[in-house]
């Protein structure tokens, strides 16, 4: 299966959680029916990419980059690459490239999707699928300067300014899956 049939698929079998992730979830799909390069960068009307916002083990914080050009803290992720086989695979190499943490675990499904313009090819969008990840309990960031001005762990409901409402809400949503996920009680985070 190539990347664009993997994320035609994640994205054809994915239940949006509300109206307005669902037109954005179909959209998405009908710009990967429409553009076979519709996964690479060149691909101007817009192309996917993937992200993932890291959660700590107890689910308590999220570790977050500083952006070099936009200088915003936002999630971990960025444009698919030859090498990624699938959607899910390129969150969690740009995950495990920018934050420098081993043995992340990639929840199986989208937790939301965001279309932002960006600058690429003279002006273009991102339709970015977002994950979450799970970090393992000894997790330890290690920034590499050629990814990002900055790296940290925040409470997952006191995010560092500036960020913006696409990061909030998707901290919200990988947290409360993260959440979903550990033994009742262990969950540190309201």
């Amino acid at each position: 299966m190539t990347l664009h049939a993997d994320a035609r698929a994640v994205l054809g079998g994915w239940d949006a959680p509300d109206d307005g992730q669902e037109e954005l979830r179909r959209s998405y799909v009908e710009h990967l029916d429409a553009h076979a390069d519709g996964m690479w960068r060149t691909c101007l009307p817009g192309h996917l990419t993937a992200s993932a916002a890291i959660i700590s083990s107890d689910g308590s914080r999220v570790a977050l980059v500083l952006h070099r050009i936009h200088r915003m803290w936002l999630q971990t992720g960025g444009h698919c690459e030859a090498e990624d086989r699938t959607l899910g695979g390129a969150a969690l190499r740009e995950a495990v490239e920018e934050s420098g943490i081993a043995g992340l675990t990639l929840l199986p499904r989208p937790v939301r999707l965001d279309r932002h313009s960006v600058p690429c090819g003279g002006g273009s969008f991102h339709l970015d699928v977002q994950y979450a990840a799970l970090a393992p309990a000894e997790a330890v960031l290690v920034r590499d300067p050629d990814e990002s001005e900055g790296l940290g762990w925040f409470p997952v409901g006191e995010l560092p300014e500036p960020t913006d409402d696409s990061v909030r809400d998707l901290v919200g949503a990988a947290a409360a899956a993260v959440r979903s996920r550990l033994p009742r009680g262990a969950a540190q985070c309201p």
